[in-house]
Formats: structure tokens, C-alpha cells, sequence
């Protein structure tokens, strides 16, 4: 039985100051490969260099924001500029501050696009003339559970994942076969993802919701295991969950 390759890369992660963001950062970075980690938050990115030291890859931490396409073109200008190349771009910031509709948050449903896909397409821009460029790439894009399946509170968020999903399904489609493109939908992670819910009635449906939940290690695991495939090997789609969320 033959093993993946393990070939060390340069891996933006956007999103990388909590959660999913996080673990992946600090499992491919302890895995070997060099790691650009990429918030809106420096302290927390600060808090991320601290714990994972100084691993076998590295990790460099850059402040930016996704919704800002310049900010997202500076790092990747940077990370070229730094490393001569970039291999991988993990597209994993999101917010999910849900609502009925009725509740109108319009403003909620506002930086949800902003972000969820917005900031996806942001990163696409940014790293696909690279990736076209060198003839190679891989776009990870860490979207939902709720890109396959609608909840109440939950329309407007599920709309941005199912965007998501299509998105980067269409970049699978049209790029070149030496660019990788993999969809990762966790479902109930431990997270702060649901700190951001203002809504009493979400609030209180996403309590029960989140009654069993998996480490965000588990979703960096299958970041991992995509990224390791010979490079003639896309993983195309995985979806991690509880065992308990059927």
C-alpha cells in the first residue's frame, strides 16, 4: 500500500485566529509546511505564533481583513515576495450571526455575504493568476454542512455555504488540472463561530443544535489528508461531522 506524499508547502489561511482557522494552522505548520495565518484579529494571530513556536514549517501571521480584495492581494503579494511561491490558499473565514428572517437583521444578512463569499472570492482573485502562473495550486474552501441542507434561523448563512460550495465547484470545473480545488463542510465544530448570533431565538436553537459537537483538530486532519494526495489525486468534497448529527 503506497503513502501520500508529504512535500512541504506554503499555505495561506485566512480566518486563522480561533477555531478551524486555527487548528489548520497549527497542524500544517507542525506538519511541515510553512504557514501564513491570516486575521482580522493580532493579538489572537500573536496568541498562534506563541503556541506553536517554532515548529518544523514555521508560520508567519499577517492582519488583514478578506472583505478588503486589496488586503487579500497584499498577501499574497507578500507571501510570494517571502517565499517565491504559494502552494495552497485554505479560504476559511466566516461569520454566522443567524436570525429568522422575519427578525430582518439586514445588516447581520450584510456581513455575512461580506465575508462567507465576498472574502471567498477575494482569495480566489488574489492566489488563481499565481496558481495559473505556476501551473499548480490548491484552493481549499472550508464551508458548511449547511451547503447541502437549510435550517430555521439559518436561511441566510446556509445561502452564503450553498455559494460557497457552488463557487469553488465552479473553479474545480474551470481550472487546469494541476489546480487542485477541495470543499471541506465541517458541521458542529468547537468554535466561537456561534458567539457571533445576536438573535435570542437562534441563540437558543442553536444550544440545542450544538449539543454534540468535534474538535476543530478534526477539520484540520482533513485539511491535511487533502493537501497530502499526490498531486494527481483532487479531493473534490468532504464532509466531517459528529457522529451524533446525522
Amino acid at each position: 500500500m503506497s503513502t501520500p506524499e508529504r512535500d512541504s508547502k506554503v499555505v495561506v489561511v485566512t480566518g486563522a485566529s480561533s477555531g478551524i482557522g486555527s487548528a489548520v494552522a497549527e497542524r500544517l505548520a507542525t506538519e511541515g509546511h510553512h504557514v501564513v495565518a491570516v486575521a482580522r484579529r493580532a493579538e489572537r494571530l500573536d496568541e498562534l505564533s506563541v503556541r506553536i513556536g517554532d515548529t518544523a514549517g514555521g508560520l508567519t501571521t499577517m492582519r488583514a481583513d478578506v472583505t478588503d480584495r486589496v488586503a487579500m492581494e497584499n498577501v499574497v503579494e507578500k507571501t510570494l515576495a517571502a517565499h517565491g511561491r504559494l502552494d495552497v490558499v485554505v479560504n476559511n473565514a466566516g461569520v454566522m450571526p443567524l436570525s429568522p428572517l422575519r427578525a430582518g437583521h439586514v445588516h447581520e444578512w450584510d456581513r455575512m455575504i461580506d465575508v462567507n463569499v465576498r472574502g471567498l472570492l477575494h482569495g480566489i482573485a488574489a492566489a488563481l493568476p499565481v496558481f495559473e502562473n505556476q501551473g499548480a495550486g490548491h484552493f481549499v474552501t472550508v464551508a458548511s454542512v449547511g451547503a447541502h441542507e437549510v435550517s430555521p434561523t439559518a436561511a441566510v448563512y446556509c445561502g452564503t455555504k450553498y455559494a460557497a460550495w457552488a463557487i469553488t465547484e465552479g473553479l474545480r470545473l474551470e481550472t487546469d488540472p494541476g489546480i487542485r480545488v477541495t470543499t471541506i463542510s465541517p458541521g458542529v465544530v468547537e468554535s466561537e463561530l456561534a458567539d457571533t448570533i445576536t438573535d435570542s431565538e437562534a441563540a437558543a436553537a442553536m444550544r440545542t443544535y450544538r449539543a454534540h459537537t468535534i474538535p476543530a483538530d478534526a477539520i484540520a486532519r482533513a485539511v491535511s489528508y487533502a493537501l497530502d494526495q499526490p498531486s494527481d489525486v483532487d479531493v473534490n468534497e468532504i464532509v466531517v461531522r459528529p457522529a451524533q448529527q446525522r
